[in-house]
């Protein structure tokens, strides 16, 4: 190319993200991004790398020393768990009731592990006793399950009977928490769980670019122990732990705007407190869920197993999905999601995580929502939804 592109200065809109991720952004968040780079094995840095990690610590509930931002999305954290944790021989128990326990059985499968499921419908929980006999016909080595499942709405109880299941059949669970992180009663040590990880770009509010990841002792021994090298040298865990660990030795040049970030966002959690935190988004996401149904429409996961962090709204009949998603943003510049795999065109999925989870947003859209129903003819009560909600509040 002989021409230089002219490009003008970057000016994207301003919208309200209220959709699976990324949610909006604090403006203390914003702040610290624009601040002055120092070098990442600079002495002031490794300062900011310990307040991470301490602050990650109190976000899972976990005292594990091997709690990190890992270089990345929540994908590359999810690779990074299940990567490292799985080697080629080992049996992986992954479950088929969402998107996103189908991209566990990918990562493993490329990391040589053989693939066993334990099946639940979608839009529904893992049952305790289908873990067990799946334990007993197969005996994994590792299970993962999905804490919070983005493309369902559905938040899985019982994680303390998921873990027990696994550790009396010795086996290390792997817990998917990008939605439920900073959002949703999550207790790694309490709850047993060997690893967890998750996005920041969630509940925490975060640009995406540095996800947290932790993993206990006993899985760490695993990853230390491995008879091969994991498939990854940007995601192997063994060398990462020569940064995030007592050596602070280089590995990589890691994102030191996106860790500033990161950060921040965790000070925010723990100015709030991680239990009035997870009180604010179950009260403020009640209102939108009050809303939603006041207005006329349905939610796809039933009362026992809604996740309020990520709503999922059935799309009424006659209404084409994808024409409301793009009437939110022409009109209103409002970011919601329609559905993924097994749901895509029957639901829209709607979030309410970190700073989006405020009673302005969900009025914002409970309004415009009806609005966008309305034009496409939808017989819905507007004016019924915002009370439902203001009485919720």
């Amino acid at each position: 190319m002989d021409v230089a592109p002219a490009v003008g200065e970057l000016t994207p809109p301003d919208r309200t993200l209220m959709g699976p991720g990324p949610s909006d952004v604090h403006p203390r968040v914003l702040n610290a991004m624009s601040t002055p780079l120092v070098g990442h094995l600079d002495p002031s840095f490794i300062e900011i790398m310990d307040e991470v990690q301490d602050l990650l610590r109190y976000t899972f509930r976990t005292d594990n020393k091997w709690t990190i931002p890992v270089s990345g999305t929540g994908s590359a954290a999810m690779e990074a768990a299940i990567g490292n944790v799985v080697e080629p021989g080992d049996t992986m128990l992954v479950p088929t009731n969402g998107y996103f326990g189908g991209r566990m059985a990918s990562m493993a499968e490329r990391a040589g592990g053989e693939i066993v499921t334990v099946d639940a419908p979608w839009g529904q929980p893992l049952d305790p006793a289908a873990v067990e006999d799946a334990f007993a016909q197969h005996s994994p080595d590792v299970f993962g399950f999905v804490h919070a499942e983005t493309s369902t709405g559905v938040l899985q109880p019982s994680v303390p009977e998921l873990t027990d299941i696994a550790h009396a059949n010795d086996a290390l669970v792997i817990a998917d928490s990008v939605t439920s992180l900073g959002g949703v009663e999550l207790r790694v040590d309490e709850w047993d769980i060997d690893v967890a990880y998750s996005g920041p770009q969630k509940c925490l509010s975060c640009p995406p670019g540095a996800s947290p990841l932790t993993l206990n002792d006993d899985a760490m021994d695993k990853v230390l122990t491995r008879e091969s090298e994991a498939r990854s040298w940007y995601l192997d865990i063994s060398l990462l732990e020569g940064y995030w660990g007592d050596e602070r030795a280089y590995h990589h040049t890691a994102p030191i705007t996106n860790v500033y970030a990161l950060r921040e966002a965790l000070r925010l959690v723990a100015e709030e407190g991680i239990e009035e935190r997870w009180d604010r988004h179950l009260h403020v996401a009640g209102a939108l869920k009050a809303g939603v149904e006041g207005m006329g429409l349905e939610m796809n996961a039933p009362d026992d197993f809604w996740l309020p962090s990520l709503n999922t709204v059935r799309v009424p009949d006659g209404v084409d999905d994808g024409a409301v998603i793009q009437h939110l943003l022409a009109e209103y510049d409002l970011e919601i999601a329609s559905g993924l795999g097994a749901l895509e065109g029957d639901i829209w999925r709607i979030g309410c995580m970190g700073h989006s989870a405020r009673r302005q947003n969900v009025s914002y859209l409970l309004a415009a929502l009806g609005n966008a129903l309305r034009e496409q003819g939808a017989a819905v009560d507007v004016d019924a939804g915002l009370a439902a909600m203001s009485e919720r509040f």
